[in-house]
């Protein structure tokens, strides 16, 4: 089985590149399903009804979430409401939405897909290593394909959790950093592992937002509004092979695609 996970979808530009893109990576690649994350869909932060929809329009299964995905009103409606948006597991019991689903791929194999976030240099939530091997077990029950997307800023801490959760997982993969880094690799007990997929959106921004407000704030430390950069798209993703036997994985490979579009 062949299972696609795309990086943070980044305002206009990053809902544009998947709607172009992602038909024709799922056709090439024979994928079965398509996980993104997309906490960043409504300018910069958060998403809607209106934009998952979009989402699931361009060719994506599940949606993943993170500290953003609460921004935009309608949120907590948006995230009881729908078993294929998920916000991080590890928030406190009783908070709105579900931090993992199981889905039916294309051909009828059942994936799971867990959201976690991590705690350094973020929200002090409940600790994301113990839960996710509960949650690992608990999901095992009803099926071997288990994908991770471990929303979190520490390159340490993701790399732990990949060892934490090798054997127990089919792919661990990182969001968040919006820099996709280049150290995928099946770890020894059969998890793909990368720390940070990388971003789907405005290439020649500032992590996804423009980059002269951003240059602005460095030079004075005065606050400032981010905007979602404009220009040219990139969209980053790995490609996972898996057996559906097992649930471990045989190859994660990265991808990037390239826009020259100019379009907001």
């Amino acid at each position: 089985m062949h299972i696609l996970v795309v990086g943070d979808i980044t305002g206009k530009p990053g809902r544009r590149i998947l709607k172009e893109t992602l038909p024709r990576l799922r056709r090439e690649n024979g994928v079965a399903l398509v996980v993104a994350n997309g906490e960043n869909a409504a300018a910069g932060a958060g998403i809607t009804l209106e934009l998952a929809e979009e989402i699931f329009a361009s060719g994506v299964d599940v949606i993943t979430g993170g500290n953003h995905i609460w921004h935009q009103r309608g949120a907590f409606e948006l995230l009881d409401g729908h078993d294929r948006i998920l916000r991080p597991l590890n928030f406190p019991a009783g908070v709105p939405g579900r931090g993992a689903t199981v889905v039916a791929a294309e051909g009828g194999s059942r994936v799971a897909v867990m959201n976690l976030q991590g705690r350094v240099f973020m929200a002090e939530l409940d600790d994301p290593f113990r839960a996710a091997r509960a949650e690992a077990e608990r999901l095992s029950t009803e099926t071997h394909l288990i994908v991770v997307d471990f929303h979190a800023e520490a390159t340490s801490e993701k790399i732990a959790m990949g060892w934490h959760l090798d054997g127990h997982v089919t792919a661990l993969v990182g969001t968040h950093t919006h820099v996709q880094t280049a150290d995928e690799r099946v770890l020894p007990e059969g998890t793909a592992y990368i720390t940070d997929v990388g971003m789907t959106g405005p290439r020649d921004g500032v992590i996804g937002m423009d980059r002269d407000i951003i240059l602005e704030r460095f030079l004075t430390q005065l606050p400032a509004r981010f905007e979602v950069a404009k220009g040219p798209a990139q969209l980053n993703a790995v490609l996972i092979e898996a057996d559906e036997e097992t649930g471990r994985a045989r190859s994660i490979v990265r991808i990037q695609e390239f826009d020259r579009s100019d379009a907001d």
